[in-house]
């Protein structure tokens, strides 16, 4: 099995809103967000490659265009959590690659959430 993956970043704020009062994620703030997504295959395409990792540029440009610089509590209906943004971001990105197996997103250096297949 072959496997690959790729890391994107991006700027947002959130507000947990559920979260009991005095609880510091329920207050307005910001994260520099890292994104993996993960691919994999049994076999590799004529060019040798699960995904050209130049492909996954088009990852880039709808986390650009849907996600940074955003106040994320606008954009989703549910807690932004990097729970669901990472379910939300792995819905999109099998619709495109079906051999993602596996979407990453960390809010810290030492924290992150994952869908997976």
């Amino acid at each position: 099995m072959y496997t690959i993956s790729k890391r994107f970043t991006f700027d947002a704020s959130h507000c947990l809103d559920q979260l009991p009062e005095g609880h510091k994620c329920a207050r307005l703030h910001g994260h520099t967000y890292t994104v993996e997504v993960v691919l994999q295959s049994k076999e590799l395409d004529a060019s040798g490659f699960v995904v050209d990792y130049g492909d996954l540029a088009e990852f880039k440009k709808f986390i650009d265009s849907h996600l940074d610089h955003r106040h994320l509590n606008a954009l989703m209906v549910i807690p932004p959590t990097a729970e669901h943004i990472a379910h939300w971001l792995f819905t999109h990105a099998v619709s495109r690659w079906p051999q993602v197996i596996t979407v990453r997103v960390s809010e810290t250096p030492n924290t992150w959430a994952e869908y997976r297949r």
